[in-house]
């Protein structure tokens, strides 16, 4: 996190950190002449979906990978501008701005007047969501969904209002707060809606299942520390390694060995909060990393910091 003159370093450390610990970890630089933020957040947690009002009173920029999980920020007030993957997006009231899980972006201006109702769904949940509601496999979910959604009408508009109607109960107290058959219904209606609206391709008819992909993302997951090269991960798919390149920038949005190294920078970074006697080459070590310096260099890179400073 970087503060600009006329910012009070603590405060901005308090709103940040207050911020990551409800969504997502982020670096956060104030813009503007940095005036001291004006923090409003309230949450409400489904589990694996959690809507909130976040408003920072202050010009921003922020930066953040979004690990394992989607985020959804619909502006109320102001505009939101990010870089998506084909150019800038501009939001504002009745659109919204989708970020994808594991990927790194750049909301380059949050303005000063802008609070938006941020819908967090948990990757992996949403992965299974949306084979259930849609019948797709999760990187078919992934490389289609849009930079931005608008919710002027249709699917998309009555997922706003189921949205904005759940947020009422931020700032009052959650009714069926402690009946989790009805927090889970309630998600399972928030990711419907999501995912009918935002992909509404997959929703109708038979949809291509570029399994080849799942197998190699699977196989990642469950051993990220093998020693992986992309000829192996081609075998796992049964295609070439060219083939395997080309269907991962399209489903995915990333080359086989970006997501290697993203899975593995995730895990390392557990490891180094959950374990602080840990050293940073014992963690890089254990995560396939070849060498601490290496490790060092693309976790600063992710997430803004030394490994050392993530504890």
């Amino acid at each position: 996190m970087s503060a600009r003159r006329g910012a009070t370093p603590r405060d901005w450390e308090r709103a940040s950190k207050s911020v990551a610990e409800a969504y997502f970890p982020h670096q956060l630089t104030p813009l503007g002449g940095g005036r001291e933020p004006r923090l409003t957040l309230r949450t409400l947690d489904l589990g694996p979906v959690l809507i909130g009002y976040v408003g920072w009173g202050a010009d921003v920029e922020i930066a953040c990978d979004y690990p394992s999980a989607y985020e959804v920020n619909l502006p109320l007030t102001g505009h939101l501008e990010s870089r998506g993957r084909h150019g800038a997006v501009t939001s504002v009231s009745g659109q919204a701005t989708i970020f994808r899980a594991d990927t790194p972006s750049l909301i380059s201006h949050w303005d000063a007047t802008c609070t938006v109702l941020g819908v967090k769904f948990d990757r992996d949940w949403l992965d299974r969501e949306a084979e259930r509601v849609l019948g797709a496999e999760p990187v078919r979910v992934a490389g289609v969904l849009p930079d931005q959604l608008r919710l002027e009408d249709g699917a998309a508009r009555d997922w706003q209002h189921l949205i904005k109607g759940l947020s009422s109960q931020v700032r009052d107290h959650f009714f069926f707060g402690e009946q989790p058959v009805v927090r889970q219904q309630l998600a399972g209606a928030v990711a419907a809606g999501f995912l009918l609206s935002s992909c509404p391709d997959l929703g109708r008819g038979p949809v291509v299942r570029p399994r080849a992909i799942a197998r190699v993302v699977d196989a990642v997951r469950d051993d990220p520390a093998r020693a992986w090269t992309a000829a192996e991960m081609a075998a796992v798919a049964g295609t070439t390694v060219r083939r395997l390149q080309e269907g991962f920038r399209e489903w995915v949005g990333c080359t086989p060995m970006q997501h290697l190294v993203g899975v593995r920078l995730q895990r390392a970074r557990a490891d180094l909060e959950a374990h602080p006697g840990v050293s940073v080459s014992e963690v890089a070590a254990r995560w396939g990393f070849s060498s601490a310096s290496r490790f060092a260099a693309a976790f600063r890179q992710r997430y803004g910091c030394l490994p050392s400073q993530a504890r």
